[in-house]
């Protein structure tokens, strides 16, 4: 399926293939919830990286968490970049060097309609902030950290197939 999406000003707008476009996993970390999520969660997809056509490329910055390490206790930059616009910073897409393949537009800088997911995935719950009320459905899935399955596999699991193409 081909994604369109775009900043809040019209800086940005990009579009690239997706054979994962249902909107189906809520992150609620941290870093998602705050660089992304108003809802108290983000909802990311699986895209192409290859096929990412950007417009407006001037405008954007790129975002490297810092995150903690249990096991060292030391903190060290994410390997993700968060893409998003340096004018109205809207959060456009995340991709991370150890996946080159992949990218991750975020669901909320998508203009295209995108299809309803018979299920979602709620994770990183363990992180959520104390005024984010979980809305479960009856067939929705809840993680305290990251699920095993991955995007892919879900959308496989469920069978469903990008029909747009």
């Amino acid at each position: 399926m081909l994604l369109e999406g775009s900043c809040h000003c019209g800086a940005v707008s990009f579009k690239l293939q997706s054979a994962h476009p249902y909107p189906f996993n809520l992150c609620y970390c941290s870093i998602c919830r705050k660089t992304a999520g108003g809802g108290g969660y983000a909802i990311n997809l699986g895209g192409e990286y290859a096929s990412l056509e950007v417009e407006g490329e001037g405008d954007i910055g790129v975002y490297r968490a810092m995150k903690h390490d249990e096991e060292t206790g030391k903190r060290e930059k994410s390997q993700a970049q968060r893409h998003f616009c340096k004018l109205c910073g809207s959060a456009l897409w995340a991709w991370d060097s150890r996946w080159p393949e992949l990218v991750h537009p975020y669901a909320s800088a998508i203009d295209s309609e995108l299809p309803m997911p018979p299920e979602r995935t709620h994770l990183m719950v363990a992180s959520k902030a104390p005024w984010v009320e979980l809305q479960v459905g009856p067939n929705d899935k809840v993680f305290d950290q990251y699920p095993d399955e991955s995007i892919a596999e879900w959308h496989q699991r469920l069978g469903l197939k990008d029909t747009s193409q």
